[in-house]
């Protein structure tokens, strides 16, 4: 992992597999600096070497989708706060209010793949939903699904759970309201980017409360490492799963890595193309969105 950048006026708190978190150095100023970087992760690993432009790639989709969630006649509270961010990061970096962070990720599935597929085909359930049968690889699901997960600790995976067990840890009123926000945001989220010819087969979300007791959207939201999002015509003509599923996002770093890794020890170096492959679909996906 990367070494944390020297910004002044600002302090290193601590470093995620993609992000790193800042503080003032002020301690009246209880804002907080999140500086999305260029590394890459998945199947809970980091990888090397890094996505060139990920970071401000990264930043400049979730201050997009930020915004259009906070527009219309039911906003969409979020992290963001007014203020300039140090040069060195502007491109890359958002101020964002202190959160009791939640320790769920609101996942919404729209479309049957991934670890969903895989859990279907030996069960007929995703998550321990049953789904109807005959379903493929990469069909629409009859409704979203909201299907959380626990956020493990650093260093450790994160656990799919039950709302059951969502409502044991923040409570039956909370978890009620992360599952229908979620999933509102999500149909939302999905509509805007079917009018720009992509799908967004699912995503997850994190959530914090302020200390007014408002519960806001924090972290990224909506962009190509939180979601998986296909071209729609792609979708609807293909007639294999990988002509079906024209990703723009980070699939194909989790195909190389699941076809040349068994998830056992340190993973392997990814080869220049497939780092040259994704900075490219992570490009076109802001272009697509944002144009």
């Amino acid at each position: 992992m990367s070494t944390p950048l020297d910004l002044p006026g600002w302090r290193h708190l601590y470093s995620g597999k993609v992000r790193d978190l800042y503080a003032p150095e002020d301690p009246a100023d209880e804002r907080l600096l999140v500086v999305a970087s260029d590394r890459v992760s998945a199947f809970d690993f980091a990888l090397e070497p890094p996505i060139p432009e990920k970071g401000a790639l990264l930043t400049a989709l979730s201050r997009w989708w930020f915004d259009r969630l906070a527009e219309g006649a039911d906003p969409i509270p979020n992290h963001l706060v007014d203020g300039d961010v140090p040069p060195e990061v502007a491109d890359r970096a958002m101020l964002a209010r202190k959160l009791d962070m939640l320790p769920i990720e609101c996942v919404v599935r729209g479309y049957l793949t991934g670890s969903g597929w895989a859990e279907y085909q030996a069960d007929g359930t995703v998550c321990g939903i049953p789904l109807p049968d005959g379903l493929h690889n990469g069909d629409r699901l009859p409704e979203p699904l909201f299907t959380p997960a626990y956020k493990a600790p650093m260093g450790e995976h994160d656990e799919n759970i039950t709302f059951a067990r969502t409502e044991e840890l923040v409570g039956p009123e909370r978890a009620a309201q992360l599952r229908d926000i979620s999933l509102a945001v999500y149909r939302r989220a999905a509509s805007i980017a079917e009018e720009r010819g992509l799908i967004l087969a699912d995503t997850k979300f994190e959530f914090g409360v302020d200390e007014d007791g408002t519960l806001r959207l924090a972290d990224e939201v909506l962009t190509s490492d939180s979601s998986r999002y296909w071209d729609a015509e792609a979708w609807r003509t293909g007639s294999t799963p990988a002509e079906r599923m024209a990703s723009f996002d980070k699939q194909i770093v989790r195909d190389w890595l699941s076809a040349h890794w068994d998830k056992q020890g340190t993973p392997p170096v990814l080869p220049e193309d497939v780092v040259a492959r994704t900075a490219a679909r992570y490009a076109e996906l802001l272009a697509r969105l944002t144009a």
